[in-house]
């Protein structure tokens, strides 16, 4: 294949018009041909600026130059040393913002594929049957690890990696946290990338217990007190969705994103074979500009809506990735950008009937730096829905936090813990990812499980 150094191979993509009335994953990969030529634009720098930017650390030079030598079950060791689910982040990650962005090829042409070469390299290694290498030694030490979102999987990886006997508590019936319930199915595909990275975690000595809900069916203070482990972490993630306040939101056809992309992950509502109560709608309004308003508004496109994303900036100031973004408008989704919903308007049926809006303009920035939108008098406008979904973030569940002695939690009733380590204010135990950030991204829970877990073995070795 003829390579031009300056520019990245193209990733094959289902097409908009086809993919927008399926389920089926949106980005088909690389195949070797394709990624052994990307890998080939690396110029392997000294200082390699890209594995800063990375929060796991991986040795991006290092499995990138396997794959150039066609080496993808060596790029493969290479990554499962810092990543207990590169087929994941090769997907779902902002490489765009973090590790290729700091590629030096990117100053004077294309960043290399990054994320492309990660996934491809984790997708030959599940289809040729390859796993992360198990322990050889044990440390005759027990680790509890609450969640098996992917702070929880890559800190109980982590562990088991250096010896430690690790359980997961996942409070739902199937493991991967919000890579089972949240992200949808053309995004990461749930019963081959998903199933496959728990495996692998389980491969490693793991055992991983559902259905059991910490804070009811046993506390903290009994794992520590009376099951015998000897630390546990905090993976819980946040599941508590936010909303608005306005009148109307308690109306039949109002979801949080959260529940919505439940029903039609973790339940099926996508699959005609499954009897999954969820309301597709006609018309739908998602309220939000992230990641997650992005994946609510194409699922529901794919269920046979009329979308609409609500957000109350501009595209300048949109948080979800540009490449979702994209995706989203090359599918059909309707942006109604500087727009903030002020009623929810319900028939006397107490079904969603509409949305009454205002426009906005942005006006100074606030205190996270963004122009504030300020309402423009007399531009309020009705948009025709029978649907809204609100994205509009997320909290940590206060249940583990309540029932657990000594344990800090902040304003935001988000786990109180130190940063580098992950250590609570409660001697044994240790939280990172969304129970202590709030709603963040998958490779910032996983740099959290990574550093809690190095945290956790410094204690127990103390």
């Amino acid at each position: 294949m003829e390579v031009d150094v300056m520019k990245r191979i193209p990733v094959r993509e289902q097409e908009p018009k086809v993919r927008a009335k399926n389920f089926d994953e949106v980005c088909l990969g690389y195949n070797q041909e394709e990624a052994m030529a990307e890998a080939s634009r690396c110029i392997q720098c000294k200082n390699p600026q890209c594995v800063k930017g990375c929060p796991v650390s991986i040795d991006i030079p290092g499995f990138i130059k396997e794959v150039a030598q066609g080496n993808p079950t060596e790029a493969y060791h290479v990554i499962s040393k810092y990543s207990a689910l590169p087929a994941v982040c090769g997907r779902v990650c902002p490489q765009e913002s973090q590790c290729e962005a700091k590629c030096i090829r990117g100053i004077k042409g294309d960043a290399i594929s990054i994320g492309k070469l990660e996934r491809f390299v984790a997708d030959t290694a599940r289809e040729n049957g390859i796993k992360p290498q198990a322990p050889t030694e044990k440390k005759g030490k027990k680790v509890a690890v609450i969640g098996s979102g992917p702070a929880g999987l890559t800190c109980a990886g982590d562990l088991a990696k250096a010896g430690y006997d690790v359980t997961i508590f996942e409070a739902l019936h199937k493991a991967g946290g919000v890579l089972s319930y949240g992200i949808p199915e053309f995004r990461l595909p749930k019963e081959t990338v998903v199933a496959s990275e728990v495996e692998n975690v389980k491969s490693l000595g793991v055992k991983i217990e559902t259905n059991v809900v910490i804070g009811k069916a046993i506390t903290v203070d009994e794992l520590l007190e009376e099951e015998g482990f000897d630390a546990v972490f905090i993976g819980s993630g946040a599941g508590l969705p936010r909303f608005m306040g306005i009148p109307g939101e308690n109306a039949n056809g109002v979801f949080s994103a959260n529940e919505y992309l439940t029903r039609s992950n973790l339940m099926k509502a996508f699959d005609d074979n499954y009897d999954t109560p969820i309301i597709a709608g006609k018309k739908v309004a998602v309220v939000g500009g992230g990641n997650v308003a992005m994946d609510a508004a194409r699922t529901a496109l794919r269920l046979g809506a009329d979308v609409h994303i609500v957000y109350r900036r501009s595209e300048e100031e949109l948080p979800a990735r540009v490449e979702e973004v994209h995706h989203a408008k090359e599918e059909g989704i309707q942006f109604d950008l500087l727009t903030n919903p002020t009623r929810i308007l319900v028939n006397d049926e107490g079904n969603v009937c509409g949305m009454e809006c205002i426009r906005m303009e942005l006006g100074e920035p606030d205190e996270s730096g963004r122009r504030r939108p300020v309402e423009i008098p007399g531009s309020e406008f009705t948009l025709d829905v029978d649907t809204v979904i609100m994205s509009l973030g997320t909290s940590p569940n206060p249940l583990i936090s309540s029932t657990t002695k000594g344990l800090d939690v902040n304003r935001r009733k988000c786990i109180v813990a130190e940063e580098e380590n992950g250590m609570t204010t409660k001697e044994g135990v240790y939280a990172g990812g969304d129970a202590v950030t709030g709603a963040a991204t998958v490779i910032l829970a996983m740099g959290a499980g990574k550093a809690a877990a190095k945290g956790i073995d410094e204690y127990l070795n103390a």
